[in-house]
């Protein structure tokens, strides 16, 4: 099986309001950056043009673009979009995870 990076109904229904509200861009770029306690965390942002190297993902209408390098920590994420109480926002539902630090903005594998 190929790698895979896929999106729940709630996720994939808040980025195509975003991208549309937007009114430009191609999709979202998912990635993973160098920081905090436990050593990594994911960055999401809004993709205006795709890099030679990405991969790029469709699931439901969105295309989500990754970086060669983020790729390997990202094959088999889902992305979801949740209500915790008062807060709301995208979940990172990644089976590579090992670890998460106590403050919950980084991870490790």
């Amino acid at each position: 099986m190929g790698m895979a990076i896929t999106l729940s109904d709630s996720a994939a229904e808040r980025m195509r309001t975003f991208l549309a509200k937007r009114e430009k861009g191609i999709g979202v770029r998912l990635g993973v950056k160098t920081t905090g306690c436990s050593g990594m965390a994911y960055t999401m942002e809004f993709a205006d043009e795709m890099d030679a190297d990405d991969t790029v993902f469709e699931d439901k209408g969105v295309k989500i673009l990754v970086d060669p390098k983020s790729l390997i920590y990202l094959d088999g994420t889902e992305l979801d979009y949740v209500r915790e109480g008062l807060n709301e926002g995208f979940k990172f539902i990644n089976p590579n995870e090992k670890s998460r630090c106590g403050c919950g903005e980084s991870f490790n594998v």
